[in-house]
Order: structure tokens, then sequence, then C-alpha cells
């Protein structure tokens, strides 16, 4: 079975003692919950899609690109999916613990020099009890992707961080109604919580 097999697979792979037992089980349901979601998905090969739906761009720097990107996680109803490198601003990481407040559930997967990155915001979103993992497997977990509620995917250079808002050339895109692409980027994330690790 699918779901009992990934479960036993995570407790092997990490043991979690020094986690609180709510983390943990947070964690845990996270995994399993997610990895059915994801095993139920078609495979999906390297191969051109389909151009559809919509895309708005925006360019740093001070092209409203942290507002673009808080707008849509406010407008979030029911799941959030987050990669990052660098995770500083503090408006962004203010939304996604509102979006936790009122129930949207969030998961959140960095880069592992988040782990000692002096003003990182993972400890902020963890001790609110949003599950956060560190992708430790990589030289370096350099995606920057938000896929909100199966629907909107948000991604590109920027790091969501105030210097990338005011001070870095970037570029941000936001896409809306192409689900094979979005697809993708859902089995994309899931491939990476297999090998990763609780924030702690």
């Amino acid at each position: 079975m699918i779901g009992s097999d990934v479960f036993h697979t995570k407790l092997n792979v990490r043991p979690y003692r020094g986690l609180c037992n709510n983390t943990a089980l947070k964690y845990i349901n996270f995994v399993v919950i997610f990895c059915l979601h994801l095993y139920a998905l078609p495979t999906l090969a390297s191969e051109a899609l389909p151009a559809t739906g919509t895309i708005n761009v925006f360019f740093s720097p001070n092209g409203g690109e942290t507002e673009a990107v808080v707008k849509e996680i406010n407008a979030a109803k029911s799941e959030i999916l987050v990669q990052a490198y660098s995770f500083t601003s503090v408006n962004i990481a203010k939304a996604f613990i509102d979006a936790h407040k009122r129930g949207v559930k969030i998961f959140v997967l960095l880069d592992k020099s988040q782990k000692t990155a002096r003003y990182s915001s993972a400890t902020f979103l963890s001790n609110s009890g949003v599950p956060v993992l560190i992708d430790n497997l990589h030289a370096i977990a350099h995606n920057k992707i938000i896929i909100i509620d199966k629907t909107v995917l948000i991604t590109g250079s920027f790091n969501f961080t105030k210097a990338a808002e005011e001070k870095n050339a970037e570029n941000l895109l936001v896409m809306k109604g192409n689900q094979q692409l979005l697809d993708r980027y859902i089995k994309n994330f899931g491939e990476h919580t297999e090998h990763s690790a609780p924030f702690q």
C-alpha cells in the first residue's frame, strides 16, 4: 500500500527525536496525504505543454512582486505549497500566517541555508504551526515557487526577500489556467518532500 510504504520510509529515514509530538504529527500527516495525492498524478515526462491560461509578469526593483504574491496568498482558500531558497520577507511571511489562521493548509520547503540564516522566516513560520521542511539533498535548493489551491502558480527568479523587491533585478510570473503545468510543479514538489526533513 503506497500510503503505509511512504509513512514507513519517512520514519526510518529521519527519526523524530527532539520534535514535539504536535509538530511531528503534522509533518507525518502532510507526507502521507501529499504522497497519496502525488502518486495519483500521471507520470509527467519532459515534454512541451500547451500554452493556455493567463500570465501576469512583474520585474524588480520596485515592480510590485511582493504585493502580487501577498494578493494571491490572501485569496487562497484551501492549500499553499511553497519552495524557496531565501525567505526573509516579513510581508509574505505574515500573509502565510494569516492564511494559516483562517484554515488554509500551508507546506513550506526551504533550502538548507535557511536553517542558519540570520533573518530567515523558517523559525517564525514553524513556531506558528506551519510545517516547514528542509531540502538538504542538493548543493542548493534554488526553486522559488508558490502553488495556491492547485490553480495558481507563482515562480521566477524572485526570492521572497525585501532585497529582491527593492534592490535586485528579478522577475516574477503569476500563472493561472494551465492545469498540466500546475500538475508538473505539484509532482516536483512532492518528489522534493520525499527526501526532505523537518526544520528544527
